[in-house]
């Protein structure tokens, strides 16, 4: 058995095609384009690498963006100034604010300042709120893309055992909310969980959300599981060990080109939708 392969990088590519097609519609009907902010704090190069990532996603589909920078040694009133000023500019369909900022930053408050309705990456509290809940709101960018990658590739979810190693707010616990929520069984793992090896062992559907390189072995993943590896480190290592994987398990993702490329995709996909809410009578 070979496992099928979760390919993100060719979804990513497929969906830009439908968003460029209605970013279009949106210049030609309302003579309007939607417009990402990207907020960048600090001199971290990979961040500044992500950010670019980003910006080059929206030109490909005819987007607009607005880059915001500000130094290592911003406070946090000073980067909440920043989202005020976003948040009141009505051409800004969307913001983005960078994880991490620089520690002297309190970033949850920063995070919770965003206006709900441009809160694309779906990072704020009550975003998360309600999305758990089955409410109107954005997905947190990285689960929403692995969720759009399990539907294109029809892997069933409903009654199915799903394992989360890792409970980020921005990653492991919307994950497992959006998991609940398509009425998958979740268990999350973390740092402070006992027989990880024993509850991975058992599980349908393992996520890898952890953030450690190649902390979930292979040898713990059983046959004909789907195995989605949200981790990414230097050498094109995930969190997931992939050693003999691919001749055992149902399906797989790639790192990279798994979930990278649609974390970025569900980020501007959610800000067109975010433009047509507000630009669409």
């Amino acid at each position: 058995m070979s496992a099928l392969i979760l390919d993100g990088k060719a979804l990513a590519k497929s969906r830009e095609q439908q968003l460029a097609h209605r970013v279009e519609q949106l210049k030609t009907s309302t003579e309007n384009t939607p417009i990402l902010a990207t907020v960048l704090v600090g001199d971290d190069p990979a961040s500044a690498t992500y950010v670019q990532m980003k910006v080059n996603a929206c030109k490909r589909i005819g987007m607009e963006s607005v880059s915001v920078t500000l130094g290592q040694q911003t406070t946090t009133e000073q980067l909440l100034a920043e989202i005020e000023k976003l948040n009141a500019n009505p051409d800004v369909h969307g913001i983005l604010l960078q994880h991490p900022v620089p520690a002297q930053i309190d970033e949850r408050a920063c995070f919770d300042a965003i206006a709900l309705e441009k809160d694309v990456d779906g990072v704020t509290t009550q975003g998360f709120g309600r999305m758990a809940m089955g409410e109107k709101a954005f997905g947190s960018a990285t689960p929403a893309g692995i969720m759009h990658l399990l539907k294109h590739y029809d892997v069933q979810l409903e009654g199915k055992h799903a394992v989360v190693v890792g409970r980020s707010p921005i990653l492991g616990k919307p994950m497992a909310a959006m998991l609940l929520n398509a009425n998958a069984s979740v268990t999350i793992l973390h740092s402070r969980s006992h027989n990880i090896a024993e509850e991975i062992s058992r599980a349908d559907i393992v996520v890898g959300a952890v953030g450690k390189p190649e902390l979930i072995k292979a040898e713990w993943i059983k046959d004909n599981a789907v195995v989605v590896d949200a981790g990414y480190h230097p050498g094109g290592i995930g969190d997931i060990e992939k050693t003999g994987l691919e001749e055992r398990v149902a399906a797989l993702t790639p790192v990279p080109g798994g979930v990278g490329p649609m974390t970025i995709n569900a980020l501007i996909s959610q800000t067109v939708e975010s433009a047509e809410r507000t630009l669409t009578p």
